[in-house]
């Protein structure tokens, strides 16, 4: 089991040509144990109610494929994509994770908020929180509008996770007020996550102008590690056992809960 792990989020708009999105998954130089992409990096969700059917890949198909051509020995790398389901019409939007760790998660949570309906066209994964082991750092898996749900981090703390792995396509206002508005949502809500749960929270957002991008790595104490702003860039930042331990000691938040019958 490792004292740390190194994490890098990759803030960058995925296109909406599979095959650029591949090779901008070969262009990144890392070396973290841990790689983040956003949420539908292998290609993006194009406009409200377009049909995205047409693009969903199996866990073995070339986006996967580019994944693990690229992750180098003893790496994981988690990224988001669109994986076929029974429903033709409406795929999975699926983290993907490849290489020393290999798994994947269906969101289960899907974006009928704020005007959109991603219901209409993706369905929605079953209720199973879903967790990896990166050199000894359990981790669990959730996707962008999952954020808004305390119950899902919750459940995967409880299942043991130490971090909070969040890729996300985080859509912006559509005016300056809402805009900001929007941003503030999304580093409260990922702040809020780390509080309560006494957890790291890797964030990992597309990038603008289609997205708010302001990627964040936030402390179990919920400090801000590493935050970017809305351009594209790569973040890196390195996550402790050590303070999530002490932050438990202090904070024991999580062994003074009053559950019902206990």
């Amino acid at each position: 089991m490792a004292d740390n792990i190194r994490i890098t989020i990759v803030q960058q708009s995925s296109s909406l040509r599979p095959e650029e999105n591949r090779a901008a998954v070969a262009a990144v130089d890392s070396d973290a144990d841990l790689v983040v992409f956003p949420e539908a990096f292998a290609r993006d969700f194009g406009k409200p109610g377009d049909d995205i059917s047409e693009f969903a890949e199996p866990h073995d198909g070339p986006f996967s494929q580019a994944l693990n051509g690229w992750v180098g020995a003893g790496q994981t790398v988690v990224a988001g994509m669109f994986e076929a389901s029974e429903d033709p019409d409406r795929p999975f939007n699926t983290l993907l994770v490849r290489g020393a760790t290999e798994a994947s998660y269906r969101k289960i949570h899907l974006y009928d908020s704020f005007g959109y309906l991603e219901s209409d066209r993706l369905t929605a994964g079953p209720w199973t929180p879903t967790l990896i082991d990166v050199h000894g750092f359990r981790v669990g898996l959730m996707t962008c509008y999952d954020l808004r749900f305390p119950e899902l981090a919750r459940a995967l703390v409880d299942l043991g996770a130490d971090v909070l792995v969040v890729p996300a396509a985080w859509v912006p206002g559509r005016s300056g007020d809402e805009h900001a508005r929007k941003i503030d949502h999304w580093t409260t809500l990922v702040r809020a996550r780390a509080i309560e749960n006494t957890t790291y929270v890797v964030a990992a957002g597309q990038a603008a102008p289609r997205y708010t991008g302001h990627s964040l790595v936030v402390a179990p104490s919920g400090d801000v590690v590493a935050q970017a702003l809305a351009e594209p860039t790569e973040l890196s930042a390195t996550l402790s056992r050590a303070l999530i331990d002490e932050v438990r000691r202090t904070n024991p938040s999580l062994a003074n809960r009053r559950l019902e019958g206990r």
